[in-house]
């Protein structure tokens, strides 16, 4: 069996530009790779109602996982909705059993959405809770107790809520994965006419590039990269063990200034 990488986002489109230049790369070294937003992007729409949104991007999200080869799990609740609960992280300790990953991909603490926060906190939660046979699950599933090792992506523009910086520890090189996660966020068909009416043509799209250049400048080595800071190993591997920077070798370099 291969071992796997489980992205755990906010909203679709959330992977896209901030996990899945990693997740592609994580793919092609050999895992199983796995795609999951919290939320369900039902307030992504001024158009439609909240269950058409839901359903629009719903398939969106599917779309996108399908390109890159991602398993689909499914979300557990509405945007803005995404508070640190029983709830939530009882039918997300499920996803993480099955999946049984290595590696997750999730958002940090000090990221600028509320949304973001939480769904890194309900990640790491789920994670740390997947081999305690006594919690509370949504449905039935086995406890594993093999190692994870989770780590936190960058927020939008390096700066956390209150507008300082965020410096990543690692960085991963993305420059093979750019096109593809390009046509991963063409795939979220409804959020980019929207950007493009309101923002400007393909501003979407620019954010990847943007994003991935101001990565790249710590890595004094690549021209694209994403970003990555370690969670504590404490409750979820041996200390050392850090599977990205092994399963990426020369593609992982960690910040020198970190």
């Amino acid at each position: 069996m291969s071992k796997a990488a489980f992205a755990i986002a906010a909203h679709p489109d959330d992977i896209e530009f901030y996990m899945a230049g990693t997740l592609i790369m994580l793919k092609k070294a050999g895992y199983e790779i796995h795609y999951m937003t919290i939320a369900n992007g039902s307030l992504g729409s001024k158009d439609f109602d909240r269950r058409t949104t839901a359903e629009i991007r719903r398939k969106e999200a599917m779309a996108a996982a399908e390109l890159i080869g991602a398993i689909y799990h499914e979300s557990i609740c509405e945007d803005v909705e995404v508070f640190y609960t029983k709830e939530l992280y009882s039918a997300l300790v499920p996803e993480i059993r099955d999946a049984d990953p290595e590696i997750i991909l999730t958002h940090g603490p000090y990221d600028y959405m509320e949304d973001h926060i939480n769904s890194g906190r309900l990640a790491v939660s789920a994670a740390f809770f997947r081999g305690m046979p006594n919690c509370s699950v949504s449905r039935p599933c086995t406890p594993v107790d093999t190692e994870v090792a989770v780590y936190h992506s960058m927020p939008h523009g390096l700066k956390d809520q209150l507008n300082k910086p965020v410096i990543p520890e690692l960085l991963v090189n993305t420059a093979s994965t750019v096109d593809i996660q390009k046509d991963m966020l063409r795939c979220h068909r409804s959020q980019k006419e929207w950007l493009d009416v309101t923002q400007g043509k393909d501003v979407y799209l620019k954010g990847i590039d943007e994003g991935a250049a101001l990565c790249a400048a710590f890595s004094k080595k690549f021209t694209c990269a994403e970003g990555w800071i370690q969670h504590n190993h404490m409750g979820f591997s041996s200390a050392g063990f850090n599977p990205l920077a092994d399963a990426l070798k020369e593609d992982c370099v960690r910040n020198p200034e970190y």
